[in-house]
This record gives structure tokens, C-alpha cells and sequence, in this order.
């Protein structure tokens, strides 16, 4: 079994944190912009005979733009992209 992350163990010790985690995922993903960037990155890779192919891989956007793949582990957020993905991972925004 893997090592669980800092925020795993926190949210496995702390069930009412991850029930507000839970809700605020699920109200943030049913946003109009997270289901278009959902269904942009779906298509592509439809498009590009990836989706469902299991081979991990994921479609990559850069400063609002999609650049290719990357594994979809890796693909969580980027310290040379947004703000937010800085600030996702804990880092300074």
C-alpha cells in the first residue's frame, strides 16, 4: 500500500473536514467553467484516441490552452501555470 499524503491523513483523522471538502469539490466541479474545461479536455482526448485507453495519461492545459499529455498523476497542478495550482499544493501564491 502507498505512503498517504499530509492532506490524506488529515482528512482520514478529521471526517468532518473532508464532508466540507466533499461539498465544496462538488459545487466547485459543477461550476459552467469546470464543465466546459472537463468536456474540452474529454473531447481531446477522445480525439486523440487516449480516453479510456488506460495508459494514465491525461490532456494538459497551459495558460488556458491544451499542449499535449501527461501522466495523470503528475497532471495536478503546476508551479509554472496559475495561481491557483500553486496555492492547490500548498505552496505561495
Amino acid at each position: 500500500m502507498a505512503a498517504k499524503s499530509r492532506s490524506a491523513k488529515f482528512y482520514a483523522e478529521n471526517p468532518d473536514a473532508r464532508e466540507k471538502k466533499k461539498k465544496y469539490d462538488a459545487a466547485f466541479n459543477r461550476r459552467p467553467e469546470q464543465r466546459k474545461k472537463r468536456a474540452e479536455l474529454n473531447k481531446y482526448n477522445r480525439k486523440k484516441g487516449t480516453y479510456g485507453n488506460g495508459d494514465g495519461k491525461d490532456a494538459v492545459h497551459k495558460m488556458n490552452k491544451i499542449v499535449g499529455f501527461r501522466a495523470a498523476s503528475k497532471n495536478r497542478g503546476d508551479k509554472n501555470d496559475s495561481a491557483g495550482d500553486k496555492r492547490a499544493r500548498g505552496g505561495k501564491s
